[in-house]
């Protein structure tokens, strides 16, 4: 017996509708002909699609509460604890907050807040050291994967801090995230299937940016990268060398880095301490990976600082110096003195010869060629007293 299709219905993202004999959220991948859908009270591993056209799908309904529904104190707490837990995967302003290992503070989420303001998240991150940047960073990264604004997720870093990222990533945020660097990347091929890529586009990666940009994996990064790319250390990659072997790595990493960026649904975060060297343009390079305009907009101007205060965020410690107060990683400010000490005889007697040592080898280079020398005579001694008096000896 065939079941007669009925017409399709748009339901809005976060509706209740009956489906399968109970009833299910709807979700944000969700289109007229195939409703992603998930049930009251289920997690993320009971999400279905649902087909409107081949089965009975309807607005949920539910009866009002009668006098014979009242219940006694047990059943009320169960109802409230019931509810605060559903709430914690609601639709709430921010659906990730409730599933990270980290307690952010206030100021950690003005990345997020500026984030989520965007259609496409572009953003350059440029606090101070120690300000907390990897926080900030996967914030953003948590909450795009949990709203299905973001599919997949690849770090480039250095090899280095690689091992770093992962634990930040899975510790805090519960991303397990897969390493790419020239000692996995064997691995990694032999557990993929033939002719498909290392890589995919709903995945979790933190890769090596030397590695990657390399002519053998460049190509198939991508296109197979996800669509959210963190950038660790990104002012490496606009480097202002122009000569040598590091000038071309640097060219290489600004190459990947734009073709990355060419495609404009792909979400991009920056993160770097030192944005600026103090050329322009090198840091003129970098913006432009967010937004085309940056790169030419006068910055002397309200209109563009305007603009790029739309892409751009930079604290140092002292503006958050109050964030601090109840227990710092570090202090806000520091208090300086001059004490006076005694060195050891035998560390004082080491440091004498050291110097004495320096003294008699130090040698001046001639200003000028002397009158016996040009005249054919014996040179002038180059070795000549230090300049600089010797210190007074330190008490023993």
């Amino acid at each position: 017996m065939t079941t007669a299709a009925q017409p399709t219905r748009q339901y809005a993202v976060g509706s209740l509708v009956h489906a399968r004999g109970r009833e299910w959220v709807v979700l944000p991948d969700s289109t007229p002909d195939l409703l992603v859908l998930r049930p009251l009270g289920g997690a993320d591993d009971d999400i279905a699609g649902v087909l409107p056209g081949l089965e009975t799908v309807a607005p949920a309904t539910f009866a009002p509460p009668t006098p014979s529904d009242l219940g006694d104190q047990q059943a009320a707490g169960l109802l409230r604890t019931a509810l605060r837990i559903g709430f914690r995967s609601g639709a709430g302003p921010f659906r990730s907050l409730a599933s990270i290992a980290v307690d952010p503070r206030p100021y950690q989420l003005v990345p997020l807040l500026m984030a989520l303001r965007q259609d496409t998240v572009r953003l350059l991150i440029a606090d101070d050291v120690g300000i907390g940047k990897t926080v900030e960073a996967g914030l953003i990264a948590a909450e795009l994967l949990a709203q299905g604004d973001a599919r997949g997720l690849v770090v480039l870093c250095s090899p280095a801090l690689a091992e770093q990222w992962r634990a930040e990533l899975y510790g805090k945020f519960g991303i397990d995230a897969r390493l790419v660097l020239p000692s996995t990347i064997g691995r990694l091929e032999r557990e993929t299937p033939y002719g498909q890529s290392v890589f995919r586009p709903d995945g979790a990666y933190v890769v090596s940016t030397d590695f990657i940009k390399s002519p053998r994996h460049r190509e198939d990064f991508l296109r197979h990268c996800p669509d959210l790319v963190i950038v660790d250390e990104a002012h490496s990659c606009v480097s202002d060398t122009t000569v040598g072997a590091s000038a071309r790595s640097s060219q290489q990493r600004y190459a990947l880095l734009r073709a990355l960026a060419d495609r404009t649904d792909r979400h991009l975060l920056l993160v770097t301490a030192t944005p600026h060297s103090g050329k322009e343009e090198p840091f003129r390079r970098l913006i432009g990976l967010l937004d085309d305009r940056l790169a030419a907009v006068p910055l002397d101007t309200d209109a563009g600082r305007r603009l790029l205060a739309e892409f751009f965020v930079q604290r140092r410690r002292a503006d958050i110096r109050e964030d601090f107060q109840d227990g710092a990683h570090f202090p806000s400010s520091r208090d300086t003195a001059e004490t006076a000490y005694t060195l050891h005889r035998d560390y004082k007697k080491l440091l004498d010869e050291v110097l004495s040592y320096a003294r008699e080898t130090v040698r001046a280079r001639p200003t000028a060629p002397s009158s016996s020398a040009s005249a054919g005579g014996p040179p002038s001694p180059c070795c000549v007293p230090c300049p600089h008096p010797r210190p007074p000896p330190c008490s023993p």
